[in-house]
């Protein structure tokens, strides 16, 4: 039907009051013309600073946008689920706070949902991708040792960038999968991928612009040893 909503943007936050306000107006201003219905859902993860003042007159000024708010914080995993679960658009796009991938990128994306696939991946690893501005060297490395532990210890040969925040999902296959996943920090995009594999769903990655936020949430030492430990979690339940 036409009155049906067609888009929904899941973002995860937490202590974003520097950015958020520019994101809002990159997003608006681009959603702005198009013909569709659309809603964007900004997932508030237990912040402590003023992200939610400084999203609360968009809320007020726009119907389509909507917040969901929780305390303590329980990472960006356990974010992005909540915000997947409670999506009522025919397509979801999660998409990283910062505006690190151009929003143009979602037509490409729903090209490919309309083809046939059920995710259509972002990615930063592709021959006609483009990084307009590079993580800092140590983070480079740290990237490089993932993903070889993501490719031959986690079996994810199909897909080269798994953390790209930028994943579009049809809105039954994203309920499914992640109704799946347990993970509630940062390796939640291993375990979405792995589920969508057990699950059956095609995949496919696409070229995307991308640059660094450096304002991260990402401790590279604690950050880390947490993931690796996500990792193992993961890898229990896949055997």
């Amino acid at each position: 039907m036409k009155d049906d909503l067609y888009l929904s943007i899941v973002i995860p936050v937490y202590n974003e009051e520097k950015k958020i306000q520019k994101d809002m107006e990159i997003i608006l201003s681009y959603l702005k013309n198009k013909k569709y219905k659309y809603e964007i859902i900004i997932v508030n993860d237990g912040s402590i600073d003023d992200t939610i003042k400084s999203i609360s007159e968009y809320k007020n000024k726009f119907n389509e946008v909507k917040i969901i708010s929780f305390h303590p914080n329980r990472g960006k995993g356990f974010a992005v689920k909540t915000g997947i679960l409670n999506a009522k658009g025919k397509y979801i796009l999660f998409a990283d706070a910062g505006s690190c991938v151009p929003y143009g990128y979602l037509e490409k994306g729903i090209e490919l949902l309309n083809n046939g696939y059920d995710l259509a991946i972002g990615s930063r690893a592709l021959k006609d991708s483009q990084i307009s501005v590079h993580q800092p060297s140590y983070r480079q490395i740290g990237s490089k040792i993932f993903g070889f532990v993501v490719k031959y210890i986690m079996g994810i040969y199909e897909i080269k960038d798994t953390q790209c925040g930028f994943k579009l999902f049809k809105q039954n296959v994203a309920k499914k999968i992640f109704c799946l996943n347990k993970i509630e920090r940062f390796m939640f995009d291993v375990e979405t991928i792995l589920n969508a594999k057990k699950l059956g769903y095609k995949m496919k990655e696409f070229p995307v612009e991308w640059s660094n936020d450096p304002d991260t949430r990402f401790n590279p030492i604690k950050g880390s040893i947490r993931n690796f430990k996500e990792l193992i979690m993961i890898k229990y339940r896949c055997l």
